[in-house]
């Protein structure tokens, strides 16, 4: 061989090998309902455009322009046959039986796979959607100085953890169409519990008298019977969780979208969709809201029902074309693929792996 070419050969690079877990309640890119897994999706098919080597550990039926492994055909919560603990676990240890083969495993599945990072040598970083209890700390508190970690806002961060970077989700604009002139009805989108305020968003839209459709998976049965049933009618109409192109309708035509969270939501994916599409979003003011909210600019962030009728009665001052451009600055899925290519790059560098 000339001198030359092996010369350059040796000196170029091989793409970067990233293992990419996403959860196996739902399937990769999800049909309705699956935050984490939508995030995985974007990301993963973000990162493959890029020249980016990933393998994507989810179920089998998902769809990648990656290399996809599977231990799970189906998602748990779409076939209740399957246990989830049994699953999650061949799951996990799929992963980190070939992570050799890596360069990065890039965890969003929670605090279990940790667990596994100390049998291996490659670096593992995990994104943390939240924390369902202050309950799963101790996980994350043994792992904090031989792992890394990014938290999806800056309100949702442990005072006990080290993190690499906050890094914001990011849409696929294309999916979302932007509305200048609405339809006469306010819009309720996501679970179906308490914590989400659905029965606040009733009390909204009757004590405004306007017109209410719900959409959202019903996570609480009692809760859905009890303080969402006996109310709906004409006015008021659920009509169950939808996929991505009754989503854009909805988001679209909507003149608001009612989010009375009673929960430090960590994020809150419905909240910029909504604004892709020029939706102005009427929040409660808690967890990462003012971080996706410019108050009274693409949005209101309230206390509490009357808060919320309030901005209601000055919905006609916020400009929908501002909704959607906050989106495209601050929260496309190529800004979030930039951040995490820059993220792994601070990792190797740490690890003294960068440019080999």
């Amino acid at each position: 061989m000339d001198k030359n070419k092996r010369n350059n050969k040796m000196q170029k690079k091989s793409p970067l090998k990233v293992a990419l877990i996403s959860p196996i309640a739902w399937r990769t890119p999800p049909r309705h309902y699956g935050p984490w897994e939508n995030i995985v999706s974007l990301l993963c098919e973000g990162l493959v455009k890029r020249g980016v080597d990933v393998t994507l550990f989810a179920t089998g039926e998902s769809i990648t322009e990656g290399k996809l492994r599977s231990m799970c055909q189906v998602g748990y919560e779409e076939d209740k046959d399957i246990d989830p603990k049994v699953w999650e676990s061949l799951h996990i240890a799929n992963v980190f039986q070939s992570a050799h083969e890596f360069d990065i495993i890039h965890n969003n599945f929670d605090f279990l796979p940790l667990t596994y990072s100390g049998l291996v040598d490659t670096p593992v970083l995990t994104t943390i959607h939240g924390f369902s209890s202050e309950k799963v700390l101790p996980v994350y508190e043994k792992y904090n100085e031989s792992t890394y970690y990014v938290s999806i806002s800056n309100s949702d961060r442990s005072s006990n953890l080290n993190y690499i970077d906050t890094i914001y989700h990011g849409i696929d604009l294309t999916q979302f169409t932007y509305r200048d002139i609405p339809e006469d009805y306010l819009l309720f989108f996501g679970r179906l519990h308490k914590d989400k305020g659905p029965k606040e968003a009733i009390e909204i839209a009757k004590k405004s008298n306007k017109k209410l459709i719900m959409a959202g998976i019903i996570q609480d049965e009692g809760y859905f019977r009890d303080e969402i049933g006996p109310h709906l009618n004409g006015d008021i109409t659920y009509i169950g969780s939808v996929g991505p192109k009754e989503r854009d309708r909805l988001l679209g035509g909507a003149q608001a979208l009612l989010h009375p969270i009673y929960f430090e939501e960590p994020f809150g994916l419905s909240v910029i969709e909504a604004m892709a599409c020029g939706t102005p979003v009427i929040a409660y003011n808690k967890g990462s809201m003012p971080e996706l909210i410019e108050d009274e600019i693409n949005g209101f962030l309230v206390d509490d029902v009357d808060g919320a009728l309030l901005a209601l009665e000055k919905l006609s001052g916020i400009d929908r074309k501002r909704c959607r451009e906050t989106v495209e600055k601050k929260f496309s899925v190529n800004r979030m693929v930039d951040d995490y290519m820059k993220v792994y790059e601070k990792i190797l560098e740490d690890r003294g792996k960068a440019g080999n």
